[in-house]
């Protein structure tokens, strides 16, 4: 019964390691992409205002500098140009941010980090004993239940 206990104390200490390396694994594709999609929406964003702010503050005598500056043969080109950029890194900071939030990366990636510290204090609480194989068992059902989106590795036999 007692090496039954160890056995199975040895086979859920795999599985709460495997489900670590599944969380560290997403964790490292998640914050990666969170940060390009923010940065992506924010760069985007200020450059839409910025695309319309010349014109606004500028005017015509904005209008003629930049007809001048890129050699254009009217004026009318410059503000289609100018709307046509504004609308292009509109369109991107709008997606960028709805992935983000559709996707909603900053939740799971605090969930991913709660329930990886949560398991390593699992992990480091059953290698000394000191929680009844059931208490664990039951502890790592709950942590991991908070963390479905991050698939579970291959745990070793």
């Amino acid at each position: 019964m007692v090496d039954d206990e160890a056995e199975a104390r040895q086979q859920l200490l795999a599985r709460i390691g495997a489900r670590r390396a599944g969380i560290t694994a997403f964790l490292a594709r998640a914050r990666p992409r969170g940060a390009r999609l923010a940065n992506t929406s924010v760069v985007a964003s200020a450059l839409a205002a910025i695309f319309t702010a010349g014109p606004a503050a500028g005017g015509e005598k904005f209008a003629e500098a930049v007809q001048d500056g890129l050699r254009l043969g009217s004026d009318s080109t410059v503000w289609r140009l100018l709307c046509l950029a504004a609308l292009i890194v509109s369109v991107v900071a709008a997606v960028t941010t709805n992935l983000a939030k559709s996707q909603d990366m900053g939740a799971r990636i605090v969930a991913a980090e709660a329930a990886n510290a949560e398991l390593e204090g699992l992990q480091t609480t059953l290698q000394f004993g000191h929680l009844p194989l059931d208490e664990a068992v039951k502890r790592y059902q709950q942590y991991v239940a908070k963390v479905p989106f991050v698939e579970e590795q291959t745990v070793p036999v």
